[in-house]
């Protein structure tokens, strides 16, 4: 029986053999090797998987060889099966199942650190989208063998994996380098950060418009502050600067920081005549407000004034209606006590033909003209400043010039006196007498009427500036009391209350954006004296409500005592009221009626 079983066994194989002559798939071979298995034929099937893997050389066909051998105990032959492969198959084996298996195969006979090195080499081999597996594998190896140091670098290595396929999916996506130099920036490996630099900084944007470049120039200048402060390499450092600088289109636009920085990184090498040469071209490449601040600062700071004056000069030259630059070059001058100069300055600014501030240029010569105690040139001044515009902050701020004393410039023994030396002393100033200070009142009493009289008759839909200006006259009448009489300063504040406005409630029609009306809105309006008088019908309407109070209040004319005990609780009733409420409803009152 058992002669039989061999004889059938022996055909069987050799049914196989000639089988396996044909070189049949995968499931063909396995059928074989399960054969010999059955019949504990091991050293049979280690043949047949000998020639499975010569014939279909496969990460399938050696990995499952590696199985065998180590289900039968033999981790030498199972380890030798994993390395035959890789060299039999090179490149071909540079699969993400191929190291996942082999990598397992070793964590399962507890060599870890043969496991970590078989993740690693995966890792740096594959490339990163083929490898999603073996990062989360890794992640999880490291977790449960591995130490704090080791889960790191697993961590970057994964972020770096995620970066890895968002510049690939769009190498434009600025965003996603500057995250990625960022990561390799924290472990400080020199050569990777340049590495990751030099990569971003290749995808150059589209186009040449700026708005495509804005992100794009700030990896230069993170790849050129890394090489002089981490680095603290500035040859390298001063390339970068030097590269991008050639990369910009300036005939299109530039970027005023970039040149700046490259100039300053100069300067920090103590090379003046680098970074005045680097200025200079690019104020006369792509002149740039910013550029010619930095400039002139770095100018001033080392003290070179004419230089200044020369960068100031180039400045308005480019930009005449730059009225910050009239300024800080007419602040340069009176700092340097040339009154001439900043004088003939003002003057050639507030003649430019436009200007993008011109009141602060006039209210900084104004301030230059007192500053200097002249009271005849600050009046031309303001006289030739009221032919260009009528408004009320300028009437304003001359009656406050007229009615104040110019300062006096100290003499230096008085500067180093004591506070309490200056205490005892009357504070220096034109005018101490009763008389002077009269007479700038007068001045300014003046210049107020003037004012009034010109926002009434130039601009009379200009009422709430005329109502400003009439109150600051009130004001200005009732601070005159340190030297005129009471009589004499409430005469004078009721003289120009009489001329303040009464303020009513008004209605008008609101139109839509079609021009329809729909509806009604209240507004408060102001009705000066003279236009009160032009409408003789409103006294006879104000004299028409009063009669109509009265009546109210008195019940008519036959309860008399009824009427003033009804009159009397009445105004105990309306004490409590607030005033401003009782004139809004009267004022509503009239509007009604007129």
């Amino acid at each position: 029986m058992q002669m039989r079983d061999g004889q059938q066994t022996a055909k069987a194989r050799l049914i196989f053999d000639r089988w396996m002559a044909f070189e049949p798939d995968h499931a063909a071979w396995m059928a074989y090797i399960k054969f010999e298995l059955r019949y504990n034929e091991v050293d049979r099937a280690r043949a047949v998987f000998e020639r499975y893997c010569e014939v279909l050389p496969s990460v399938k066909a050696w990995v499952r060889y590696a199985k065998f051998e180590l289900q039968h105990n033999d981790v030498a032959r199972a380890r030798g099966c994993y390395e035959r492969a890789m060299e039999a198959l090179g490149e071909d084996c540079h699969v993400e199942e191929f190291f996942l298996r082999f990598a397992e195969f070793e964590e399962m006979v507890k060599e870890h650190e043969r496991a970590r090195a078989i993740y690693q080499y995966a890792l740096d081999h594959l490339p990163k989208a083929a490898a999603q597996e073996l990062y989360t594998r890794f992640v999880a190896f490291e977790k449960q063998h591995g130490s704090r140091e080791g889960i790191e670098d697993v961590v970057l290595s994964k972020r770096r994996f995620t970066y890895e396929q968002e510049i690939a999916a769009n190498p434009l996506n600025y965003d996603a380098w500057f995250d990625y130099v960022k990561l390799e920036e924290s472990t400080g490996n020199h050569e990777r950060i340049r590495e990751v630099y030099e990569r971003a900084v290749a995808n150059l944007p589209p186009g040449n418009e700026k708005r495509f470049w804005q992100r794009y120039i700030y990896l230069w200048i993170k790849y050129a502050l890394f090489e002089e402060l981490d680095a603290g390499d500035m040859d390298k450092a001063r390339e970068v600067y030097r590269t991008a600088l050639k990369l910009v289109p300036h005939s299109r636009f530039t970027f005023a920081k970039l040149w700046l920085l490259a100039a300053k990184l100069e300067v920090r090498a103590k090379r003046l005549p680098a970074a005045r040469k680097i200025l200079g071209l690019a104020l006369g490449s792509c002149p740039k407000g910013k550029l010619f601040k930095e400039y002139i600062q770095l100018e001033m700071t080392l003290g070179n004034i004419d230089r200044c004056r020369t960068l100031y000069e180039k400045y308005l030259e480019w930009n005449p209606a730059n009225a910050s630059a009239w300024l800080k070059y007419a602040e340069l001058e009176v700092a340097l006590a040339e009154a001439g100069r900043a004088r003939a300055l003002f003057e050639l600014a507030i003649s430019q033909p436009v200007l993008d501030m011109p009141e602060a240029l006039w209210k900084a010569y104004i301030d230059f003209e007192i500053a200097q105690g002249n009271r005849e040139r600050t009046r031309l001044l303001y006289e030739r400043l009221l032919d260009r515009t009528k408004h009320v902050k300028v009437w304003l701020s001359l009656a406050k010039f007229e009615a104040e004393p110019l300062p006096q410039p100290e003499e230096e023994e008085e500067q180093q006196e004591g506070e309490e030396a200056q205490q005892r002393q009357p504070p220096p100033g034109e005018g101490a007498s009763p008389a002077e200070r009269e007479a700038r009142a007068v001045r300014a009493r003046g210049v107020y009427e003037r004012g009034l009289r010109a926002l009434r008759e130039g601009a009379p839909d200009a009422k709430e500036e005329a109502v400003m200006l009439l109150e600051a006259w009130r004001d200005f009448e009732a601070a005159c009391s340190d030297f005129r009489r009471r009589v004499e300063v409430a005469a004078a504040v009721t003289a120009v209350e009489r001329k303040m406005p009464r303020r009513i409630k008004r209605k008008r029609a609101i139109t839509n954006e079609a021009g329809l009306a729909s509806g009604m809105e209240e507004y408060y309006d102001y009705v000066f004296p003279e236009e009160a008088g032009a409408a003789p019908n409103l006294k006879l309407l104000e004299a028409a409500m009063r009669w109509k109070r009265q009546k109210l209040a008195g019940g008519g004319g036959e309860g008399e005592a009824a009427g003033d005990g009804e009159q009397q609780q009445q105004q105990q009733d309306g004490d409590g009221q607030d005033e401003e409420q009782q004139q809004q409803q009267e004022e509503e009152e009239q509007e009604e009626e007129y």
